[in-house]
């Protein structure tokens, strides 16, 4: 009995150190080689960046944050995102029972009439039992377990933990794109309500010149052809706001559905030269992007899968270590199923399963396990590359729009003092109505302009702030 507890005590402590074991080593995360600073970002150490600012502070505009507010409540992907958590996490729950044995329970009665002259039937004639059928009865426990001698089942734990975090930081980056389209959105409506303003103002505009124009006329100090010119120009003005009057509500329903709400009209008491951001946005240091940006982080959990099913595949072709126990009673005759101890029956049994004739494919299967992990280090740098690229993009736009937005509002000033002087020069006979209507046309075209390079400005700001990894605090 002692030496049968001591080659007890040997095996478990083989077995403990063979599950101990692994058949493949995992590829760590490469060091991608980022440059110190973004392009058209001034040199600094400094590791603060807007990305890590809560969109709430980044974002101050009430009706927009309302708006956002929605979104992340409402908006199906956002909703699809959380059903994908909710369903990785009883995945990572399951997969934990893997170490645990698999036990089952098993009833079974039956009954056989066999052949008069099979073995069974010829046997039976022999004994006078007083029945020709052949009855079991049986009730038992079984238990199956399989060591984890090369970490299969801890490449399946791997495996699955990232799949689950990979899910969270999917909808980390669903929240930031959402932060980023419907900041766009709100802007681009509120461009699209500076531009109808400025084309309305401008028929005003236009009517007053055209009525100075006809009393000219009238007194026979100007053609037929100034009133013909001054209508046209008039005309013309008045056909800008048909199309700024219908792009509002559509853009104003696809605001609501982004939100999830039903398309109808977005209140709003801000005017586009309402919204502003701090003059210089830190973008911080590249390498922060790689645990800041969602899109990275999958793209790094990604590699963690990718290695786990190299260990998965690997620790296939190796030998499979399994132990097996049943017990239970068992008898011929129902009315003794349950004679303790008489019925009673226990049977215990270890097996090694080494693959053999379909070790090839195990082996090619193993080979594309490792391809695909190179493939997602591939991966894994293409996303910080993308991501450096789009940081510095956005760096880029926003400096040189405000540039832009500087000379367009000096030319928008000027063109406003020359409308004006040749309004004065024009009521006292000293300008021609071609002069008027050039300068009131240019003032419209700038004024238009210049909403419009606001408004790509507000947007650059956002595609800063999602290309930093910000929108998911």
């Amino acid at each position: 009995m002692k030496k049968f507890i001591v080659s007890i005590q040997k095996f478990a402590f083989i077995l403990i150190v063979l599950t101990g074991c692994t058949v493949s080593k995992n590829v760590e995360t490469p060091k991608t080689a980022l440059p110190d600073t973004f392009r058209s970002a001034a040199a600094t150490t400094d590791t603060s960046s807007v990305g890590d600012i809560p969109w709430k502070s980044f974002f101050t505009d009430v009706t927009l944050q309302k708006l956002i507010d929605s979104a992340i409540v409402k908006n199906y992907d956002m909703q699809l995102a959380i059903k994908n958590i909710e369903a990785s996490q009883l995945l990572v729950k399951q997969v934990k029972w893997n170490n645990v044995p698999e036990v089952g329970l098993n009833v079974t009665a039956n009954t056989t009439r066999p052949s008069d002259n099979s073995l069974n039937g010829l046997s039976l004639s022999q004994y006078d039992i007083g029945s020709k059928h052949i009855e079991d009865y049986s009730a038992n426990l079984s238990l199956s377990w399989e060591a984890d001698i090369w970490g299969k089942i801890r490449n399946q734990n791997k495996s699955a933990v990232a799949a689950y975090l990979q899910t969270v930081e999917a909808k980390k980056a669903v929240q930031t794109n959402i932060v980023a389209d419907v900041s766009q959105g709100y802007y681009n409506l509120l461009m699209l309500d500076e531009q109808l303003g400025i084309a309305q103002k401008n028929v005003r505009l236009n009517d007053s010149t055209l009525r100075i124009i006809k009393l000219q006329y009238d007194a026979g100090q100007v053609t037929l052809l100034a009133v013909q010119q001054a209508e046209a120009h008039r005309m013309a003005a008045a056909a800008l706001v048909p199309p700024f009057a219908r792009a509002l509500p559509l853009t104003e329903n696809a605001l609501q559905i982004l939100t999830g709400q039903l398309p109808g009209k977005v209140e709003r008491t801000a005017s586009l030269n309402d919204i502003s951001f701090a003059e210089n946005l830190s973008a911080g240091v590249p390498s922060a992007l790689v645990s800041r940006r969602p899109d990275v982080r999958s793209k790094e959990l990604a590699l963690t899968i990718a290695n786990a099913k190299v260990g998965i595949n690997k620790s296939e072709m190796y030998p499979a270590l399994r132990i097996t126990a049943e017990g239970g009673v068992n008898s011929f005759k129902a009315s003794n199923w349950f004679n303790i101890p008489a019925s009673l029956f226990g049977v215990v049994s270890g097996s090694v399963l080494q693959p053999l004739l379909d070790h090839k494919e195990l082996k090619t299967q193993y080979e594309v396990a490792k391809v695909e992990r190179e493939k997602t280090v591939i991966q894994f740098r293409q996303t910080v590359l993308v991501a450096v690229g789009e940081v510095s993009d956005a760096l880029v736009k926003i400096d040189k729009l405000k540039a832009q937005q500087a000379i367009a509002a000096n030319r928008l000033k000027t063109l406003q003092q020359a409308t004006t002087n040749s309004n004065l020069l024009f009521k006292n006979g000293m300008a021609n109505y071609l002069e008027v209507i050039t300068a009131q046309g240019n003032v419209l075209q700038s004024e238009l302009e210049l909403a419009s390079i606001k408004r790509s400005e507000l947007s650059a700001v956002s595609e800063l702030y999602k290309a930093l990894g910000g929108g998911w605090k």
